[in-house]
């Protein structure tokens, strides 16, 4: 009886696998929430345990709350903002600031400011690596990363690298990994002793952007400029499979609870991938959003994901500083969206 109802348990529970593997993604808008403001963004990260929602936006940091659905003050004086990385451990968010070559530390639970530290140029992607307890920030304009400390904010070393880093992902088990855009590579670096273990090509994507990762299965997601999403193993670097995606990929996520991947694409949708069976990733959903949507984070409590764009205008005519510039943005119309799944698993508490 025991061997029967095990078999049957087993047979249940399989069943109920591959159904849940064939039902569709459904994805939707769940609000809007205008921001206004004027000029351009950039990432976005949240801080699950406080709750906090922030927004890279021109010359600050935009502050939202997640349980209350409803905007805070912003962070100032953050000119060329690209990125923040939440260091939750030790209390601190910091902010790269590109206009003026440095990183904002600030508190996590008053949001005020601790200090500004300089790094190298052109400072973009920032983040928080928990093995080590560093800050690494990604200096496009010096093709090299600063690490600080995180606790104190101390420089601690440069990793040189051969090429301009992009977006960066941490395994959370001693590594991280780094887009190299214009080589179309990905770099693997100790993240305790500070070096530069391996370079891996991206063929056949080109101009890598977006980067995020599978932790349990040691998988990265790349967004490539090309159109194209690569699946690669992080031990080998050997590329696993290639997925079409839309133009203008900037940020991408994935979410290890639901086992799905999003790629936000400019051109107005997001790319979800799921994992149906071990290994193998299939397109689940092209969620429609909106023109210049390009950057997205996701909340680990509700599997909810943000993403900000505003209304365009014109583009300018190409000057020799800006041979292929950028449409203009209507002042205003900064907006932040949330999608949320249709058939949404329930809340889990963060870490």
């Amino acid at each position: 009886m025991t061997k029967q109802i095990t078999l049957a348990t087993c047979l249940l529970f399989c069943l109920c696998a591959a159904a849940s593997a064939q039902n569709p993604v459904h994805y939707a808008l769940l609000k809007q929430t205008a921001i206004g403001g004027e000029g351009g963004w950039d990432f976005l990260s949240i801080d699950g345990q406080n709750r906090t929602l922030y927004i890279a936006h021109s010359t600050q940091v935009e502050t939202y709350n997640l349980d209350r659905d409803s905007l805070m003050a912003p962070i100032p004086n953050t000119e060329g903002v690209h990125g923040i990385a939440i260091a939750d451990r030790e209390g601190h968010g910091f902010i790269s600031c590109g206009k003026s070559n440095s990183v904002l530390e600030f508190g996590l639970l008053k949001r005020d400011t601790i200090q500004r530290i300089p790094v190298g140029q052109k400072p973009d992607a920032i983040l928080y690596d928990d093995a080590s307890h560093h800050i690494f920030v990604m200096n496009a304009g010096t093709n090299n990363i600063s690490v600080l400390d995180a606790e104190t904010g101390a420089s601690i070393t440069l990793i040189a690298l051969d090429g301009n880093p992009e977006s960066g992902v941490s395994d959370e088990r001693g590594h991280m990994f780094v887009n190299i855009e214009n080589k179309s590579e990905v770099a693997k670096i100790n993240s305790n002793t500070n070096t530069v273990e391996a370079v891996w090509k991206l063929a056949p994507g080109v101009g890598p952007t977006a980067l995020t990762m599978e932790r349990g299965s040691n998988r990265l997601f790349i967004g490539c400029a090309n159109e194209k999403m690569i699946v690669m193993n992080a031990a080998n670097g050997k590329v696993t499979q290639t997925f079409p995606i839309g133009k203008g990929v900037d940020a991408a996520v994935f979410d290890p609870f639901s086992k799905l991947e999003f790629s936000a694409n400019g051109e107005g949708n997001v790319t979800i991938l799921r994992e149906p069976e071990e290994g193998k990733f299939h397109l689940a959903q092209t969620l429609q959003t909106q023109r210049g949507a390009r950057t997205i984070t996701y909340d680990p409590h509700t599997h909810d994901i943000y993403l900000v764009t505003a209304e365009f205008g014109p583009t300018p005519p190409p000057t020799k500083e800006q041979p292929k510039p950028h449409p203009s943005i209507v002042p205003g119309t900064f907006t932040l969206l949330k999608y949320g799944p249709g058939d949404k698993p329930p809340a889990v508490p963060y870490r």
